[in-house]
């Protein structure tokens, strides 16, 4: 009835298009925030959840994009 599958539509009847804020290579200083349940920090760019391996609550580092996602990335530490 009110569209069912797939993304939701705008009034000109096109899907939403989320861009994520981030691009694979690019390189950002963050401050890990939290942690996954998998054990991975989690850092925010505008908003925006990446996943650093190795990294704990309260690391400044410097990171690379690896993967964007729809919700999120992953991303390494830089040495």
């Amino acid at each position: 009835m009110y569209g069912g599958k797939g993304a939701k539509r705008r009034f000109n009847g096109e899907p939403r298009r989320f861009e994520a804020p981030v691009k694979v290579g690019e390189r950002y200083k963050v401050k890990i925030e939290g942690m996954g349940k998998g054990g991975d920090g989690i850092a925010r760019i505008k908003g925006f959840v990446i996943f650093v391996p190795h990294t704990h609550v309260g690391d400044e580092v410097e990171i690379v994009i690896n993967s964007v996602k729809k919700r999120f990335a992953f991303a390494e530490v830089i040495e």
